[in-house]
């Protein structure tokens, strides 16, 4: 097939049980493969690394003349990227809030294995609406202060958002951008109004740590703060469920991994690792050049559209020794699981300690276990890429 409908193919639902024939194929073609649309697409890991690194390469949609609202941090440039960073990091990792993350282990233990509490065996579960789902959101909702009665309505805005994010070449993106725009103004009145009820009485999360900065300088403006916490509501679940969902079913489709695992138990960080080259829960990311830049002697113009599929470099062969293999073993794992460069995911730690809990406390319940479906249902979105259900006979 002409490499120039890549994007096409690889966004395509029928693609997301096994996008990777289609991430070799572009690794083939490449390092810089440019499409129909376009778009340039890039699947080689060491170009991926160097462009997430590179300062030209702008997230911001305005680069490219798009007439937008002011972005959440995610999609800005630095220095204002970094002036809202530093701001949204303050109450939530070191050096100002050092502990958060950590003291969280003990609750997400707790979550853990209340979630558990159900999995007898005999029994049908599904990891995401029953585990993997839930998880996540549960610690995200605390660490923001969020009711918890509150949740299903803030997925729903969640879920319309992150659509509307989504790459689909062959869609017109009208109908969902404008679905985000309108989640968004709702979605983020109601955070800045639970924040508002905590000015002057401050409780132990973050939205009232963001209100009760003492530092003028320091504070947020109200719509900083709305998209700084949507932001953070998002990725603080979204891919820690496909981290955990891919997790499981990669152990089940890998029993004598799933069975090492379960002889020594101080393999499961390295397991988690391997998780986030191996199966990532995300694929692909976009930038857009300030200037013309060139790849291995191929200009891409500015205002290009630059589709880095992170998934693929995660399978380079020129980076990794057998990439298509599940290997936690493995002994040089600089995946791209979570980024690189100025828009490294600072959620990584917390990502981290949820899956190790999540997947750790599951391995005796999956000893026995057996797969519903194998290619189960998938989630509609190309770039964050997981089962939609997962069911699993215990």
């Amino acid at each position: 097939m002409d490499s120039d409908t890549l994007l096409a193919r690889i966004t395509d639902y029928g693609s997301r049980p096994n996008p990777y024939p289609l991430y070799a194929e572009l690794r083939e073609a490449g390092p810089v493969v440019r499409q129909a649309d376009g778009s340039c697409l890039i699947g080689t890991y060491h170009e991926i690394a160097a462009l997430l690194h590179d300062p030209r390469m702008s997230t911001d949609p305005r680069s490219r003349g798009e007439t937008t609202r002011k972005p959440p941090f995610l999609r800005l440039d630095d220095p204002e990227h970094h002036r809202l960073r530093t701001l949204a990091m303050r109450p939530f990792g070191p050096p100002h809030s050092p502990g958060r993350v950590d003291a969280m282990r003990g609750e997400i233990a707790r979550l853990t294995e209340e979630l558990l509490g159900p999995f007898q065996a005999g029994r049908q579960v599904d990891i995401v609406d029953d585990f993997a789902y839930p998880l996540p959101v549960t610690v995200i909702c605390r660490l923001l202060g969020v009711p918890r009665q509150d949740e299903p309505q803030l997925q729903e805005w969640s879920n319309t958002l992150v659509a509307a994010a989504d790459v689909r070449p062959d869609e017109d993106p009208t109908e969902r951008v404008r679905a985000g725009e309108q989640a968004q103004i709702q979605m983020g009145g109601y955070l800045i109004d639970l924040a508002e009820q905590r000015r002057g009485h401050p409780t132990d999360d973050m939205l009232s740590a963001y209100v009760n900065e003492p530092d003028p300088a320091l504070r947020l403006t109200q719509e900083e703060l709305a998209q700084t916490a949507i932001l953070l509501f998002i990725a603080g679940h979204e891919t820690t469920v496909n981290l955990i969902t891919n997790g499981v079913l990669t152990l089940l489709r890998h029993p004598e991994q799933l069975d090492h695992l379960r002889r020594e138990p101080d393999l499961l960080p390295r397991v988690v690792e391997e998780l986030l080259r191996y199966e990532p829960p995300v694929h692909i990311r976009e930038r857009i050049p300030h200037a013309d830049i060139d790849v291995t002697g191929t200009t891409i113009p500015q205002g290009t559209s630059v589709v880095l599929v992170l998934a693929s470099g995660n399978r380079d062969p020129m980076r990794f020794h057998e990439p298509d293999r599940f290997d936690p073993t493995r002994p040089d794992n600089e995946h791209l699981g979570f980024g690189g460069g100025i828009h490294l995911c600072f959620g990584g730690p917390l990502a981290r300690i949820e899956a190790q809990s999540a997947l750790g406390a599951l391995i005796p319940y999956l000893d026995t276990a057996r797969l519903v479906q194998d290619p189960p249902p998938y989630r509609q979105n190309a770039m964050l890429r997981g089962p939609r259900h997962l069911a699993v006979h215990l």
